[in-house]
This record gives structure tokens, sequence and C-alpha cells, in this order.
């Protein structure tokens, strides 16, 4: 019979205790950033803190991912050596990382994982990955079912992750520097400005207005609730939730959500398993809707769609609560939709005006008009002046409610690992014997003389109840077997101190069978990178990623675009969003156009927001959009003023390079 193929469910964890809550609703492996090094730079965690989450993991046999994955300069090359080192030794399970100069370094022996931000969307460059010693690599979110296939078909050894749910970066992962070129806070070192969530006015080339302040870089948020099983097919093993600087609440109801669903599919498919041990019920009905998103979209998985933007804004509207009744001079009534719960003090509302743009209030009091509850009256936390064309038969939505928002401030999930029990007598008094359902045993003996029960029956029962009470702990009873040749007398406090001690044994022993993830060796001789030209694309800031890209064949290889060498107009972002198709302005949506293939170039489009202005060029056979511009003065000046160590493009180099690889289509 085949190995089961085991599923993992990712969660995200900004702290330790938002991924303890991750691991207690159900996630079989937790990412989370370290003290230093981490692409979410204000979602850092002291060492002690990630060996306290490591511990709680552990006992599920759930494993902790840590964020390396910055790219560094020189002089963040030892310090980070050290990190590792120290994550290896607070008990992590492995390091996500983004630079390749880490693996020309002293590392520990932590499994290597594949950032997001090393961009992988061909079978080519994910086949070098796992060749160099990656165990396992997060695809690009904008593949399609059957580029993940075609990427499972090479990759036979490391573990395909992909992201299933959470707010989707524009551009492809590593391949956006807008936000360094306008305000010198590069994404790939883990401070993105979001200048792609910013309203613009696109115009043509005629100049003409396209669309007038639009969010046409913001998408919608990623949800591939319905294509689970597809994506398993697939090939995906590992399914990642984004959110490392989301809230407790997210994380617990998102996370709730997908297991539940992985749960179904596991359950119906004898060759899938779980990742980890235990199984998770939970105290509310999980409900992804409730959380800030921008609307969903499944992106590129089944193909390009049109409606992937979250043009009009890049808020939460939240979901539909009813309509405005009346206005009056400090309050308004509202009806509720049928099935839409009773408002509470301290609800958001929101509302589109007649602009079509995003409204929103707090509300301070509430009052029930009907007994039925269905309509209220609602004092806000402004003045009504100020509720801009908020007026009779308004639509409203809630954006935050405070009833579900304290219904997962409590707890609100429940993770057992399932045992049977069994009560031997021996010559000495009694031993008992707890196994688990991953085939850990836990034993302890209690000396007590054998003294026959008054009440067999009732002694029985009794003995049951006291030997399964277990809940607080981490298992829950499946089976107890009481293998004696009668019913004995046992005090109540015994029994429950003999079960104490079994458990205690069991937890030992779960901990002495935690094996740590074996790291993957890479293939020798060193395996050719599949071109033997980088640009500034490839993100090299340190002479160690250099030194290994050298060392796996490439001859040209210019310094990332955070050395400050590419000053003139530059491909700040490259994405697979494109602003024509979704204005329908795309050459293959006109009407007896079957496809381009190189054949029509679409013109190029310029966006404005403020005193920025971005060209918008199209790589049509590809299929991709480029986001052209420059580096802003005021950033230079700022880098010259703090002298760095970082990898200088060797001379000549700089050009080959940029036009072999940074074209705009």
């Amino acid at each position: 019979m085949p190995a089961p193929r085991h599923l993992e469910l990712l969660a995200p964890a900004r702290d330790a205790d938002i991924g303890i809550a991750a691991i207690d609703h159900g996630a079989d492996a937790v990412y989370i950033g370290g003290p230093d090094f981490g692409a979410r730079a204000n979602a850092g965690n002291t060492v002690a803190d990630i060996e306290r989450l490591a511990r709680h993991a552990h006992r599920f046999n759930a494993r902790i991912f840590v964020t390396l994955n910055t790219i560094l300069r020189d002089d963040e090359l030892e310090p980070a050596r050290r990190l590792a080192w120290q994550l290896h030794e607070a008990g992590a399970d492995a390091l996500i990382v983004q630079d390749m100069g880490l693996l020309e370094l002293d590392m520990p022996p932590l499994q290597l994982h594949a950032s997001t931000q090393t961009d992988i969307r061909t079978p080519e460059k994910a086949r070098f990955l796992q060749d160099v010693g990656f165990s396992q690599m997060v695809l690009a979110r904008e593949l399609t079912l059957p580029q993940i296939q075609a990427i499972a078909a090479e990759v036979r050894e490391a573990t395909l992750e992909f992201f299933i749910h959470g707010a989707l970066c524009v551009a492809y992962s590593g391949q956006c520097y807008i936000s360094h070129a306008h305000t010198g806070r590069s994404a790939n070192r883990g401070n993105c400005s979001q200048e792609c969530r910013l309203p613009y006015t696109v115009t043509d080339a005629q100049g003409r207005i396209v669309a007038h302040e639009k969010h046409v870089l913001s998408l919608k948020d990623n949800n591939q609730s319905d294509n689970l099983r597809a994506l398993v097919d697939a090939g995906i093993r590992s399914f990642k939730i984004e959110g490392r600087y989301k809230d407790m609440g997210y994380v617990k109801n998102v996370t709730a959500h997908y297991r539940q669903l992985f749960d179904a599919l596991i359950e119906g498919d004898g060759s899938l398993a779980r990742a980890s041990s235990g199984r998770t019920t939970f105290l509310f009905t999980p409900d992804p809707e409730r959380n800030f998103n921008r609307s969903a979209t499944d992106y590129f998985v089944n193909g390009r769609q049109e409606d992937i933007g979250a043009f009009d804004t890049p808020k939460h509207a939240g979901i539909p609560l009813g309509e405005v009744l009346r206005v009056g001079p400090d309050h308004f009534d509202v009806q509720l939709s049928e099935g839409v719960g009773p408002l509470n003090n301290g609800d958001g509302l929101t509302w589109w005006d007649l602009q079509h743009e995003l409204c929103g209030v707090h509300l301070n009091v509430v009052r029930p008009l009907d007994e039925a509850g269905r309509q209220w009256r609602v004092f806000p936390n402004e003045p009504m002046s100020e509720l801009k064309d908020l007026r009779r038969d308004t639509a409203l939505h809630r954006n935050r409610d405070m009833a579900w928002d304290r219904q997962l401030d409590r707890k609100s999930s429940d993770r057992r690992i399932g045992v049977n029990l069994r009560l031997d007598e021996v010559p000495e008094g009694f031993v008992l014997t707890l196994t688990d359902d991953d085939g850990h045993l836990g034993h302890a003996t209690l000396v007590q003389p054998h003294q026959p029960a008054q009440h067999p029956e009732r002694a029985q029962q009794t003995l049951r109840e006291h030997l399964g009470k277990l809940g607080g702990t981490i298992f829950e009873p499946r089976e107890i077997e009481l293998a004696t040749r009668q019913a004995w007398f046992l005090p109540a406090g015994a029994v429950n101190g003999l079960r104490r001690d079994a458990v205690a044994a069991l937890e030992a022993a779960r901990a002495a069978g935690h094996r740590p993830l074996p790291r993957a060796r890479p293939v020798e001789p060193p395996v050719p990178y599949p071109d033997d030209t980088l640009s500034y694309l490839a993100n090299v800031y340190n002479h160690k990623a250099r030194d290994f890209y050298a060392r796996h064949g490439v001859k040209v290889i210019e310094a990332a675009y955070e050395s400050h060498e590419a000053l003139g107009e530059a491909s700040l972002m490259i994405t697979k969003h494109c602003v024509r198709y979704s204005l329908s302005l795309c050459p293959k949506q006109a009407k007896g156009v079957t496809g381009v293939q190189g054949t029509v170039r679409a013109e190029p489009l310029t966006i404005r927001h403020g005193d920025e202005t971005l060209m918008l060029r199209f790589d049509c056979k590809p299929c991709e959009m480029h986001v052209v511009g420059r580096i802003k003065r005021n950033v230079l000046q700022q880098a010259a003023a703090v002298p760095m160590q970082f990898y200088r493009t060797r001379p000549g180099e700089r050009s080959r390079a940029t036009a072999a690889k940074a074209s705009a289509g």
C-alpha cells in the first residue's frame, strides 16, 4: 500500500501567542519571524518566544518555520548565520530564506525552505532550488494548475507549497522595487510601503484619462477554498495562509476554516493524511468573510480572470447588513436583512457614497426598535452631518462585529490527540498504559493492595470515569480497557495520581520521539543555474550570493536594485496582473482577435498619484505588465549618507545583464 500523502496546513504568526493559537486551531505548521532579517520588518520575535512556540507545536508533532528571508548586506551575513544557529538551538524546524548567500555559510542542520521572494515560476528554477538543497518551496501565486503540475513533475524530492488565502502582492514576489525607488523602503528587506494600494489616475498614449483615482494596482484577496482538491492533485502538499501582520482573530478564524475543509478532504480520501497529530473541534463557526478582506479571487489558478482587482478601495467593506430606514439629527435607523445578527455597541458600518467611495462609521450606542430585533436606532461616534451621503435606503455593510470579536477573544477551539487506556494488575498493584494515535506509550505504576470492591459494577464505572478525565491535557480517551481479574477497590485520589503519572510519561515519550526534519543535501557536483546571466531582478546583494551563483555557472551577475546601480528607467514591478486587461482594453479582448503571440503590441499607459508618475508597459507574449520608473534623488542622497557593505556589479556586466533580463517588452 503506498504511503499516504501528508497535507500541511501552514499558518502565519505575528507573535508566539498567535502561533500557539494557530496550532490549537489545527495548523500543522506555523511560520513566524525571528528578531531580525524577516520579510515583515514589524513582525519580529525573540528567540525565547520562538522556543516557547516550538515547544507547544512539537507536542502535536507540528512544525515551526522561521523567516530569514530578506536580502542581506555583507555586514549582515555573520549576524544572520549566528541567528540561524540560535534558532536551531531554540527548536525551530526550518528556515525560510531568499538570499542564496546563506547557502555559502556554515549553517545549522535545519531544513531550508525557499521563500516566496525567490519567485519560482518554472520547472527549471524549482528543480534547481531542490538540487541545491531546498526541502520545501513556495511557488508563485500567479501559477495555473497546469503550470503547478509541470513543476511537480520535475520536483520529486522537495515539498511544493502554495498560498491559499490572504492578501495578494500584485507583483511577482521579489520583483517589486517601487517602494524602494520612492521611499527607500525595500520590499526585499521587509519594509514595503505598499505603493500598490494607492489610487492612481490612468492615461493613455494620447493623454486621455482612462481611469480616475482608481486603485488599479490593488488586488482582491486570495481564496482557494474551492480549489483545494485540484491543488492536491496538481502536486501541492503545503497550503499556506498569508498574514504575518494579521491579528489573533484572523489567524484563529481562517486556520479553522481551512482545517475543516482539509479534514473533510482527508476523511473522504484514504490516500491523504494530516501532517501533524490530533483533531481539532471548534467552539464557533469559521467564516473568512468576517475578517478584513478586499473581496475574494482565486487569481490565476484556473486561468486569467477579469475580476481580480480591488480598484474601488483597498479597504474592507464588510458583510451586507441591511439598509437605512430614516435619518435623524443625531442618529439613523437601520433595517437588518433576513438572517443578520443583532447590532452591538462598537460595531463598524460602511456604505458607498454617490462617488462610489467607501465611507464608514463606528457605533456608540444601538437600541432595538422592535421585538424581533430587525430594526435598530443607531447613535454614531461622529456627527450626522459628517456622514457623507448617508440617506434613506442606503445599503449598509458591517465590517466590524463586536459579538464576533468577543467570541474569538475567548477560548475557541480544542485540539486533542486520541489515546487508548489499559489498566493491568501486577503483583505489587496496578499498571496504567496509555497508547496515543501515533503509537507512543506512557506507563505508570500504582503500588496498591488488591482489595475487592464491595460494589463491583459501580466501582468499575467510577474507575473508568476517573481514568478518562483527560480534560486538562492534550489527550482525549478513545477506549478504556480494564484488564483485571475482577473489580478492585481503588481510591479516587490514587487513580487520579496514576492517570497524571501516565500522561506525564506519554508526554515525555512524545517529546523523546520528536525528530528534526532532515536537511536536504545539495547535488554534487553543483548543478548549473538555468541561465548564465542575472540582472538586478535576481536580488544579489552580497558577495556570498554572487559566489553562489558563480559556483553554479552564472557568468554575469548584476547587483540588486538596492545597490543603486540602476539609476535610469527600470522595471520597478513585474506582474501578471494587466491593467489593460482589467479595464477591457487588451488587444486579446478585441472582437475577432484570438491571440497576439507577439504580433500585436499594446501601447503603454501612464499612472499618476500626486507627483509620482509611472509608465505601464505590456509584454504581450508572456502576458505580463512592467511598471517602469526611476529611483528618486532623495532616496539616493539618504543612502549615500549611510555607507553600507553590499555587492557591486563588476565593470562591464551591468549593461549586458540589464539588456538580457530587464527589458519591458
